[in-house]
């Protein structure tokens, strides 16, 4: 059965959680006071999850943070330290190719954030149809743009290049960002040596054994606490836990001063993914910082078909194995071989051996061998993008 995915806040749970016939399960955002501080699998019997047993289950998987979110919550504790701060004006750009029914709902979703005088801006990147064209007209707010260059990354470049404000901030097509997604990725530009900013992605559904096997294996929301990453105080390569693309903003002088997204990286290239992790990697290694903030909350639709799952995980092993491969060749840096042994080691070979023995709880086989798969065409991909590249510019 599928599981329902619930936002609760700990100051208002109910007595009881009904009309849950179709699941077995739930998995619930926690929030205190709307900030998200956790999450809780939570059993459903005869379609409801009774009050008693939800403040239980609750209590039980928030552990000791539960009294550090309360504590933070009484003394009125902000982690950020912006006396006077003004938080500078925003772009939201929607970079989508191809699936109006999901840029619909993120458009929706846009209309109903706090109107802070932000921009919102539709890239649509090689359409096969002008449908995505057709639905932005209905909005008044929103500007279109076409970037007939194939590849995300293309996208985003086309985003930095139109945005009118200072910021950019950045979601995937098929994400619903929360209400007050945009202030809170705003307010950690505070530090000029903030150049990123990523956010906590939840799944918007689980109604498919994919969709629960994505969030399981890849899950895009990294915490519930904030954290700043800086490249002198960890491998500015090993970007597995700052984020997102599908959740992130960043400023637009990162153009002059980072460069622009690697055009031969990411969704609609032969490399499939691997855009965003690259340019966090090079905002690391060039001296600027990255911050997680689980409070820029979005909700993320997961692919939905095993097939789709399998393409994923295949061009997510292409996409890391791509960007680092760019970064061997790029900018001569050989530290991401340790990283790669560890992640074969440490998980990969572990799954896979799980899955051959079929132990319980592991990850199907055919998962891991599409994964391992994409880490083998990963460097060959790099190199296909590169040459595509050329031949679009000939």
């Amino acid at each position: 059965m599928a599981t329902a995915v619930l936002d609760l806040d700990l100051q208002k749970l109910p007595s009881v959680i009904a009309g849950l016939e179709r699941y077995n399960k739930a998995l619930a955002l926690i929030r205190l006071n709307g900030k998200p501080i956790g999450k809780a699998y939570l059993s459903v019997f005869d379609g409801k999850i009774d009050g008693a047993e939800l403040r239980a289950a609750v209590l039980s998987s928030m552990g000791s943070n539960l009294e550090t979110a309360w504590l933070h919550h009484y003394l009125n504790w902000d982690s950020i330290e912006s006396k006077n701060f003004i938080p500078p004006k925003a772009t939201i750009a929607v970079c989508t190719r191809d699936r109006p029914e999901d840029a619909r709902r993120c458009l929706d979703a846009l209309m109903r954030l706090p109107d802070d005088g932000q921009e919102v801006l539709i890239v649509d990147n090689c359409p096969s149809t002008d449908e995505t064209q057709r639905i932005v007209e209905s909005y008044s707010r929103v500007r279109y743009v076409r970037e007939d260059r194939p590849g995300l990354n293309n996208a985003r470049n086309r985003a930095l290049q139109e945005a009118a404000h200072e910021v950019i901030a950045f979601t995937d097509d098929d994400a619903v960002p929360d209400s007050n997604w945009l202030r809170s990725l705003l307010r950690n530009f505070h530090d000029p040596m903030v150049m990123c900013i990523t956010g906590l992605t939840m799944p918007l559904e689980l109604e498919t054994e994919a969709q629960e096997w994505f969030e399981r294996y890849c899950p895009f929301g990294k915490g519930f606490e904030r954290v700043v990453f800086r490249g002198d105080r960890q491998n500015p390569i090993a970007t597995g836990r700052v984020g997102a693309g599908a959740n992130m903003a960043v400023r637009r002088s990162l153009l002059e001063l980072v460069g622009s997204f690697d055009e031969h990286l990411d969704a609609g290239t032969p490399t499939c993914s691997g855009g965003d992790h690259e340019m966090f990697a090079r905002i690391l290694m060039t001296g600027y910082q990255i911050v997680y903030d689980p409070t820029a909350l979005s909700w993320h639709r997961h692919r939905r078909t095993w097939e789709e799952l399998r393409r994923a995980l295949y061009g997510y092993g292409v996409g890391v194995y791509a960007y680092w491969t760019r970064i061997l060749l790029v900018e001569r840096d050989p530290s991401m071989f340790p990283i790669a042994l560890a992640w074969f080691h440490q998980d990969q070979l572990p799954y896979l051996v799980g899955a051959l023995f079929k132990r319980p709880g592991s990850i199907p086989l055919d998962l891991i061998v599409a994964e391992l798969h994409g880490c083998l065409v990963g460097p060959w991909a790099y190199f296909s993008s590169r040459q595509r590249s050329k031949s679009y510019q000939s």
